[in-house]
């Protein structure tokens, strides 16, 4: 069983990707993203399907998009989470969500990432991480895992 839907907040790196990846591949996403459409390059593109929060913190999005999906994905390349990806696993641990976090150079992410879809029976996967400026390379890992995992979905 594969997710039919990927959401995120929509911030650069592992957020960004996660929606290229599924525009990329005709999956249904979105999310939710803070009000204004705000993203460390300036606002986020119309062409991202994102609801905005009522306020422009970040926490809301994140919180909310957990709380919204089946599951969440923390996809990094450092394995010490901080900041935004430390809270989303709070938060998932918090709405009793399952959770799943893969680093960069770990053997066999993809499968463990379709193990975990299958194994909860995920129709909405969250897929969060840090943005591209705390960790270069992110979302090209993200973009990878997901095309290893998810080959026979989409278009």
């Amino acid at each position: 069983m594969k997710p039919i839907k990927i959401v995120s907040g929509g911030q650069t790196g592992a957020d960004r990707a996660a929606l290229d990846w599924a525009l990329r591949h005709n999956v249904e996403c979105g999310g939710w993203c803070p009000k204004g459409r705000k993203a460390e390059d300036g606002p986020i593109d119309p062409k991202y399907p994102l609801k905005e929060t009522p306020a422009a913190a970040y926490i809301h999005r994140t919180e909310w998009n957990v709380r919204d999906s089946d599951a969440t994905v923390l996809v990094s390349v450092e394995s010490t989470l901080t900041g935004g990806s430390k809270k989303t696993m709070e938060f998932a641990r918090k709405h009793k969500k399952p959770r799943l976090q893969l680093c960069a150079g770990e053997n066999a992410a993809a499968d463990k990432l379709e193990a975990f879809t299958e194994e909860h029976r995920v129709k909405i996967l969250n897929v969060a991480g840090p943005r591209a400026s705390n960790e270069p390379g992110v979302g090209e890992f993200v973009m990878s895992t997901l095309d290893k995992a998810f080959t026979d979905i989409g278009g």
